[in-house]
């Protein structure tokens, strides 16, 4: 006969289960899910976890539904899916409400990155995170509630769709987040703009594909510029540059040489050789802020190979400069930090940063893309005279960077 003691042993664990506080149920909604896509590299560490700041962290939220913009020959969600037996569904709204009339998940991960979508004249990538987002919007206005929304990278490739975005999250009162793994990666070496300090020049030297890349180069200066004294208060005008007009830009501006030289100095490993000789085709976009300070984003192929700040700070004599490294094996741990993020947005339903920031640099680059466009033309961007003030202390990961794969 079981004793009172056994019963209450045997109760235990359901008792256990019973007040552990249920998981936020999130819908995960992406353009393609395919091996070292952003949607793998984000959504596989919702479904299965991530190590972050040496420790192996199980998710914190759980994947309820799921919706997939296209399916290529190499999916992995229906894999991933039926693996962790999360439900797909064929439209957005599906995969918000789970099947039924009205909103049932506490949080939205949409990842509009990678897929096969159209190029503009202007060079941007046609990605349709905007019209996704708007589906989202509308179950949440059906639904008379809306919950926390994490959107991959740029709100969108065109300033009206982007602000509009940003305008749903403040008319409807959703926490939001956006943006780069960039800002919140490993510093090497560890460096923080002192909030508040006077910071009149800022260079980031980076490299890849404009508009993709652009973007990452564009938010590694961001949240080094947002930390200066008086905050962010927006941007007056852009510029794109390319190919000779880049080292011509350059000569006639001094503090951007030595910036540039600065922030090449941090780049791991150092690129033997000439810059001018190694970067065939640079490309710079030049930010002029409305405050007056002075900013400027390098795209140098073939020599840089990370993502690069150096800055000028009113009285010191040596300009601060660091390097925002970025794991180049799989399982790309920098991806850690930003799934840590978006998990603390769903919990805590509070923006970790702000997202005034991905909107701020989403429209630099629709307006560097426009210059571009037009041969290298001054874009003034009124538009985008937008304030907001940086975090206390930034939350680039300062943890120990895990090991790779043993296969790639």
């Amino acid at each position: 006969m079981l004793t009172r003691r056994d019963l209450l042993a045997l109760a235990a664990p359901a008792a256990a289960a019973l007040a552990a506080p249920a998981k936020k149920q999130v819908a995960l909604v992406v353009t393609e899910y395919r091996r070292n896509s952003h949607a793998d590299v984000i959504g596989t560490r919702l479904l299965e976890g991530y190590e972050y700041y040496g420790v192996r962290r199980q998710p914190r939220v759980h994947v309820a539904g799921g919706y997939a913009d296209q399916y290529p020959k190499n999916d992995m969600m229906r894999d991933k899916a039926a693996q962790h037996k999360v439900p797909l569904f064929k439209t957005v709204a599906e995969a918000l409400t789970l099947g039924g009339s009205a909103l049932a998940v506490q949080g939205v991960v949409l990842i509009g990155e990678h897929g096969t979508y159209p190029y503009n004249e202007k060079g941007q990538h046609m990605y349709p995170r905007y019209e996704l987002f708007k589906q989202v919007v509308d179950v949440f206005e059906r639904s008379g509630r809306a919950v926390p929304v994490f959107c991959d990278k740029h709100l969108s490739y065109e300033w009206e769709k982007a602000k509009w975005m940003y305008d749903q999250s403040r008319r409807l009162k959703f926490p939001l987040l956006a943006g780069s793994s960039v800002p919140i990666s490993w510093r090497r070496p560890d460096l923080e703009v002192p909030s508040g300090a006077r910071l009149t020049h800022s260079v980031a030297a980076a490299h890849g594909p404009v508009e993709a890349y652009g973007f990452h180069a564009l938010e590694s200066l961001q949240v080094m510029a947002e930390r200066r004294r008086g905050s962010e208060t927006g941007v007056r005008a852009v510029r794109m540059l390319r190919d000779r007009a880049v080292w011509e830009w350059t000569a006639a501006n001094s503090w951007a040489k030595d910036l540039l030289g600065a922030a090449m100095t941090v780049d791991e490993p150092r690129t033997a050789g000439d810059v001018q000789t190694n970067a065939k085709k640079p490309v710079l976009f030049t930010v002029e802020y409305s405050d007056n300070t002075q900013g400027a984003v390098y795209l140098l192929d073939g020599h840089v190979k990370h993502f690069n700040w150096a800055g000028r700070v009113e009285g010191r004599t040596d300009p601060m400069a660091t390097c925002m490294w970025l794991q180049p094996e799989r399982f790309f741990s920098h991806f850690s930090a930003l799934t840590h993020y978006v998990e603390e947005l769903i919990l805590t339903r509070k923006e970790p940063y702000p997202v005034e920031r991905t909107l701020l640099t989403t429209g630099i680059l629709a307006a560097a893309m426009d210059s571009g466009f037009r041969k290298g033309e001054r874009i003034e961007t009124p538009h985008l005279a937008i304030r907001y003030k940086a975090p206390k202390e930034s939350k680039y990961n300062r943890g120990p960077v895990p090991k790779p794969e043993a296969t790639a």
